[in-house]
């Protein structure tokens, strides 16, 4: 069953909260959005807010084998994926965020993957890509760089804000990463426990 929708109160209190990573060791990919909405902030999912195209393009591209909604997020970690963002704090839009902030947060996420240490790390938008990592030219795709030993991937913003692309425009971007992990994958040991990864999601399941 699905959570109740929030109401437009709970949408304006969640300003300024977070969402923990859905993160564990070893993964595949972890994929990167700029920050949470205020639905991910209200509701404690990723690319919560209906409106969203993240789990529709995930899910067509072959990531999925079903179409999974924000709150079966947790059924990623058992494929080797991940979600993260480069700014913890929700805001009503991504650009309430200063170039400065983008910045600062790019240390943070180098953290999060030199501990971790997944193949992939897909950014979710590239106008966040170019500015966080100072890379003004960059386009989306595979990027020359690597962060903390993993190889770098910038898809397109999935929110419904995002005009450029449409659902087909998206599925494709998401297709090409998915075939790339599949065939520039590394063997790994068994992952480890991902509750050992202090701030994730599945940390937080267990104490709850």
């Amino acid at each position: 069953m699905s959570p109740p929708r929030p109401t437009r109160a709970e949408l304006w209190a969640a300003a300024g909260r977070t969402v923990p990573d859905l993160i564990g060791p070893g993964l595949s990919v972890l994929f990167c959005g700029i920050n949470p909405g205020l639905y991910s902030g209200a509701t404690g999912h990723h690319f919560a807010r209906p409106g969203n195209r993240f789990w529709r393009a995930l899910h067509a591209a072959g990531f999925t084998e079903r179409l999974l909604d924000p709150w079966d997020e947790h059924l990623l970690l058992e494929r080797g994926y991940g979600i993260t963002n480069l700014v913890a704090r929700a805001t009503a839009a991504a650009d309430e965020l200063t170039a400065a902030e983008l910045v600062g947060a790019r240390r943070g996420l180098e953290r999060r993957v030199r501990r971790t240490a997944p193949d992939w790390v897909a950014v979710l938008g590239i106008g966040a890509y170019r500015t966080a990592f100072g890379r003004p030219l960059a386009v989306v795709g595979r990027q020359s760089e690597s962060l903390s030993g993993a190889r770098l991937w910038v898809l397109p913003n999935p929110s419904g804000l995002n005009a450029h692309y449409q659902l087909p425009d998206l599925v494709r971007e998401f297709r090409r990463l998915r075939k790339a992990a599949l065939t520039r994958g590394r063997r790994r040991p068994p992952r480890a426990d991902p509750s050992r990864i202090p701030g994730g999601r599945a940390a937080r399941q267990r104490r709850h």
